[in-house]
């Protein structure tokens, strides 16, 4: 009778879970889509409100600084407060955020609307991630695992298609005005169906943790992406940031370890005690690393070295992202069927290869190559990232699997930044060293590309040595869990 009582009680609790998955599934591909739209739009902005190009930036620097802020309080609110006021409050303010931005007569109040959608943003994708561990059974969480990196993938690559059909007809208010209908059906949906999953403590909240974290998450994103951001970019204050982060970081750490003894941090740090999270976080470093390094690369190498207009180069780098979202859902299903070591090494071994073969592009290679490089980097990283991440929370006890939850989410935005200034900085460098051999401009921006891919390449090398030792492991139980398996 407990078999059989075990065996019905899981799937009524899967199927129950279901409907709440796919609600925020659909939230999470809304508020992601809204991240890159932005970027197109650059120019219209510049034109429109006056400014230059790099206040223009702010747009996505705020959104990305925000996320950063963000993402690492997570772990406390998802335990503090329920499923349905998490994803209101998230809602709330994403989709205020979309109705300041569309009002906008201005850039100060623009760059206010992105900060306010991104509060929204940054808590949807650990809310998705945290719930899906409570209610999805183990041997089923590759497959919903492979949801999320379609979402992560396909959403944030549909963004600049979405931006640059809307902005050859509309003004960029209309960026908003589109996006917000669906905010709205989705948080009023939320708001009458969406139930309660998991359970929630009454951790109280440790309020000087927050600065720390805004301090030194903060710090750590903009000094990376700025020290590395080309010849206008304030790289003192970059440097001056980044060593805020790095002091910053370590009070925040110190602090959570201190708090971590009596239940009470914000972003609980023992999930570093399970080797299978750790070497996880590792390597979802270096994957995305190399990602986003390729992703700004490649739209730089097409219209500066190969002379593609810009509209060409969107159409080029779509198919990798939708790649990346048609593949997930098979590598969910193999993750289940065989556990994560026979996906993550070859993907580890085909993004390595990609980025290797890259070193050889120059000013003649044709555009597809680099089309078809992004679709193989997204396509080794897809058999990376669902088993990575799947593995990495499964290896939790469940009270640690929101914090879990904000570590993957912060690691991926830190990642997102080391990425894009290594390459940009090797690009750079390499681009000056071959000008000043009196090579001439174009041969020696494809000299710097190539130099930036090899970087990478050696980078990548790590990854596919870590891919050796990933496998799956026993939850690591919190004191809590230690104490009632005691009993």
């Amino acid at each position: 009778m407990t078999g059989t009582t075990m065996t019905t009680t899981a799937p009524k609790r899967a199927n129950r879970g279901t409907g709440v998955i796919w609600l925020l599934l659909g939230a999470a591909f809304v508020t992601m889509l809204n991240e890159t739209v932005m970027s197109v739009a650059l120019p219209h902005l510049v034109a429109d409100l006056d400014i230059t190009l790099s206040t223009a930036q702010w747009t996505t620097t705020a959104f990305m600084l925000t996320m950063a802020v963000v993402i690492p309080t997570t772990g406390w609110v998802l335990q503090r407060f329920t499923t349905r006021q998490v994803f209101l409050f998230a809602m709330t303010a994403f989709t205020i955020g979309t109705v300041i931005g569309a009002l906008a007569p201005d850039f100060s109040v623009l760059l206010f609307a992105r900060v306010v959608q991104a509060v929204g943003t940054a808590m949807m994708m650990p809310l998705l991630m945290t719930t899906i561990m409570n209610v999805v059974p183990a041997h089923e969480r590759g497959r919903f695992m492979g949801r999320i990196t379609i979402v992560m993938a396909v959403a944030p690559a549909l963004g600049p298609a979405l931006s640059g059909f809307i902005l050859s007809t509309l003004s960029w208010h209309f960026l908003f005005w589109t996006i917000l209908p669906v905010a709205i059906i989705m948080a009023a949906v939320g708001a009458l169906l969406l139930k309660n999953v998991g359970e929630r403590s009454r951790t109280p909240l440790d309020v000087p943790s927050l600065p720390l974290a805004a301090i030194g998450f903060g710090g750590l994103v903009y000094g990376i992406s700025t020290v590395g951001g080309g010849p206008e970019a304030p790289v003192t204050a970059g440097i001056v940031a980044l060593l805020a982060g790095v002091i910053g970081l370590a009070m925040f750490v110190w602090r959570q370890i201190a708090l971590q003894r009596t239940e009470r941090a914000l972003l609980d740090l023992r999930t570093f005690r399970s080797r299978s999270f750790s070497l996880a976080a590792g390597l979802i470093v270096v994957m995305m690393a190399a990602m986003f390094g390729a992703i700004i690369l490649l739209p730089l190498y097409l219209q500066n070295v190969l002379r593609v207009d810009a509209a060409t180069t969107g159409l080029l780098l779509l198919p990798g992202g939708l790649v990346m979202g048609v593949v997930a859902p098979l590598v969910g299903r193999l993750f289940d069927k065989y556990g994560p070591r026979p996906l993550v090494i070859p993907g580890a071994i085909f993004v390595s290869a990609v980025l290797w073969a890259m070193t050889f592009v120059d000013e003649q290679t044709p555009p597809a190559v680099a089309a078809l490089a992004l679709v193989g980097i997204s396509l080794g990283v897809s058999f990376m990232m669902t088993p990575l991440m799947t593995s990495a929370l499964g290896s939790l006890g469940p009270s640690l699997y929101s914090h879990g939850s904000a570590i993957v989410g912060t690691v991926q935005q830190v990642a997102g930044a080391i990425g894009t200034t290594l390459f940009v900085s090797v690009l750079a460098f390499g681009t000056a060293q071959a000008a000043g051999s009196g090579v001439a401009d174009v041969a020696a921006q494809a000299h710097g590309v190539s130099f930036a891919f090899t970087v990478g390449a050696a980078l990548s090398l790590i990854a596919v040595v870590g891919s050796f030792f990933v496998r799956g492991a026993a939850p690591v139980a919190s004191a809590p869990e230690k104490a009632a398996l005691a009993a």
